[in-house]
This record gives C-alpha cells, sequence and structure tokens, in this order.
C-alpha cells in the first residue's frame, strides 16, 4: 500500500511540474510577444510545442505571432518565410482536429496575408477559401466572437476595395464587440484576442 501511495505521489508530482514548466513557458512567450520580441516569443511556442505534442495551443501561437507579423511587412522574402512557418504549425494542429475553430479563423487568417501582400495575384486564388473556412467557423461555434470579427473585417476590406457599401459590415463588427464582452476562454491561454482590434475597426468604420 506504501508502494502505491509513493507511485501516486511521485506520479502528480511529475505531472504538476510539467505543468508548471508550460505555465512558465507559456508566459514568457506572450511577455516577449509583448515587449515586440516577436522571433523570440515563436520560438519559444515552437519549444514548447515540441514537447506539448497533444496540445494545440503552442503550435496555434506561432501560427498567430508570424501570421501577424507578414500584416507588418511588404518584404516577399520575409512575408513568405512568415507564413511558410505560421502554416506548417498550423498544419499539425488542422492534422489533429480540422473542426478546431480558433484552427480555422488562423487559416482563413494567413490566406488573407496572402492577399494583403498581393491583392491582385492571391485576391481571386483565395478569396473563396477564406468565406469557406468561416462559413465552416460559423457551423462549428456561431457565437465565438473571432469569427464574426475577422470574417467582418476580411468582407469591410474587400468592400473598400470594390468601393461598396460597408454601413451592414460595420454592425456586424459592432455585434462582435457585444460577443467579446460575454466570451470566456477555457483556460488563460486560450485564445480571447479581438476586442481591441474590433473597436479599432469599428472606430475606421465610423470616420
Amino acid at each position: 500500500m506504501e508502494k502505491v501511495i509513493l507511485i501516486l505521489m511521485l506520479t502528480l508530482s511529475k505531472s504538476l511540474f510539467a505543468q508548471g514548466n508550460y505555465e512558465a513557458g507559456m508566459n514568457k512567450a506572450f511577455q516577449l510577444w509583448d515587449e515586440g520580441k516577436a522571433n523570440e516569443a515563436s520560438a519559444n511556442f515552437e519549444r514548447i510545442a515540441a514537447v506539448e505534442k497533444e496540445n494545440w495551443l503552442p503550435n496555434y501561437y506561432v501560427s498567430l505571432v508570424n501570421t501577424t507579423e507578414a500584416f507588418k511587412t511588404k518584404d516577399s522574402g520575409q512575408v513568405s518565410a512568415l507564413l511558410t512557418k505560421a502554416q506548417a504549425s498550423l498544419d499539425t494542429e488542422l492534422e489533429k482536429d480540422s473542426n478546431n475553430v480558433e484552427l480555422l479563423i488562423m487559416q482563413a487568417m494567413i490566406h488573407t496575408a496572402w492577399i494583403a501582400f498581393d491583392p491582385m495575384t492571391n485576391g481571386q486564388k483565395l478569396s473563396g477559401k477564406v468565406m469557406q473556412l468561416y462559413a465552416q467557423a460559423e457551423l462549428v461555434s456561431p457565437d465565438n466572437p473571432r469569427v464574426l470579427f475577422t470574417k467582418a473585417q476580411f468582407e469591410l476590406e474587400s468592400a473598400r476595395f470594390f468601393g461598396t457599401d460597408v454601413q451592414s459590415i460595420c454592425n456586424r463588427i459592432e455585434d462582435s464587440i457585444t460577443l467579446f464582452d460575454n466570451f470566456k476562454p477555457l483556460t488563460p491561454f486560450h485564445p480571447k484576442w479581438g476586442k481591441k482590434q474590433a473597436e479599432a475597426v469599428l472606430k475606421s468604420c465610423q470616420k
């Protein structure tokens, strides 16, 4: 009986230690990202993903960090390198769960980054895929605020590009803010971003 208790205690201690390392690593990666050190943050998330193979979040953040950076540059080499890394990390997780709504949003964002980089080349090729992904995401989780916001944001940019009315799209962005107010992530590390971005986009709608 004492041996059984000892084994259980050792197993629990090992589990708690691993969990502590995971939390510390994730917090460090987020801190680096907040400090504007995207490369270092991405590297930290990659190291965590190599250990936490059943956890989709580290690879998700590798993809999110690199896609976010890709929107900030027009250098073709940088865009290609960033989005290639983002796609590889995302593919790893999509193979495990192709209906994870956050991964679907992430895939749509990668395609959008390619469109933003070269709309003439990539717009016609990828726009339909983006809308298909959002349609799938809406079926999986219609109350996810990032689904409503990122889809509306994509449609807003398209409407502005073609010079069509944007009021109904702006209304949906406003609706997404209400969803953000009521959204509760499963854990402190699950995606919760988007409200500040939605508020900024809504302000641009109102100008």
